[in-house]
């Protein structure tokens, strides 16, 4: 099969080589050097490993390092996570599975979130726990703050166990095809298994959604997938039937699903997903003045 020039394993790990000050390192610049980055030598050392071995993984005459190796080099070569996952991937390995689901938002994230205005907008985490919504989600779907913090979790939306009715919606909500939905979310759950194997809450929840017959139905199948789009069609009590598209981002560092809905531009959904706003709006307004 044949590489790109500079993208197969030896040449990432001279571009990533050449770009790392010794300083950075903790490494003396020594007078007349002529390497901006570090030297080989000086890579085989940090990573334990002989300058010989350093020379072929570049010359791409080792091409199969093993797991200890690659994560020595992403240790020396002060790789972020997902340049190390990169690394991993290009010696044919599976990346190391990261400990816990994060909670967390970046300053990115969460400033790319506040230009989105009222564009109804929630983040959840890799198990589909939420963990942030804005004034837009709530004004078309209801205030989710109403809701025990554990209960705020779209899957347990989906499969119910014995914690009543659904939990992050209060307003009804169908879908196009609720039986893809699930399917979806599912098989979305087991893909996080995989990559959070020793999660506590991610164990947990699978446990306890397995006394759901449907989600233990969809879970014995089997299937590992992501969960992107759907339709739905809120039924809002200020502005009736608004339906909407779902769409779902995933931040690539932890995994953080970005679920947007808006209305086909120019259309009545899109006159009503307004309207949620300024009825949510008002309503927040009315709140505070008791």
């Amino acid at each position: 099969m044949t590489t790109t020039s500079g993208t197969g394993l030896g040449a990432v790990i001279r571009m990533w080589r050449d770009r790392l000050p010794p300083s950075a390192a903790g490494l003396p610049a020594a007078l007349g050097r002529r390497a901006a980055g570090l030297r080989r030598e000086e890579l085989a050392d940090l990573a334990g490993m002989s300058v010989d071995y350093v020379v072929r993984l570049e010359q791409g005459r080792a091409t199969t390092p093993s797991a200890p190796v690659v994560a020595s080099l992403a240790r020396a070569l002060q790789l972020s996570t997902a340049e190390r996952d990169h690394l991993y991937r290009l010696a044919h390995l599976a990346p190391p599975a990261d400990a816990a689901i994060s909670d967390h938002l970046t300053p990115g994230v969460q400033r790319v979130l506040a230009r989105l205005g009222d564009v109804a907008v929630a983040v959840f985490a890799a198990d589909w726990q939420l963990v942030w919504w804005n004034r837009g989600w709530a004004a078309l779907v209801g205030d989710p703050a109403a809701s025990p913090a554990r209960l705020r979790n779209f899957a347990r939306d989906r499969f119910p166990v014995d914690e009543g009715p659904a939990r992050l919606a209060l307003w009804p909500v169908t879908e196009a095809d609720r039986a893809a939905t699930d399917a979806a979310v599912v098989s979305d759950l087991r893909r996080a298994t995989g990559r959070y194997p020793q999660d506590r809450r991610l164990a947990t929840l699978i446990r306890e959604l397995s006394a759901n017959a449907r989600f233990a139905e969809l879970w014995a199948a089997g299937g590992v997938a992501a969960h992107r789009e759907d339709q739905k069609t809120i039924d809002h009590p200020a502005v009736g039937p608004v339906t909407v598209d779902c769409d779902i981002l995933t931040d690539g560092d932890f995994d953080l699903k970005i679920v947007i809905m808006t209305a086909a531009p120019g259309s009545e959904d899109e006159t009503k997903l307004k309207l949620t706003a300024i009825a949510g709006r008002s309503a927040t307004a009315a709140t505070a003045a008791t």
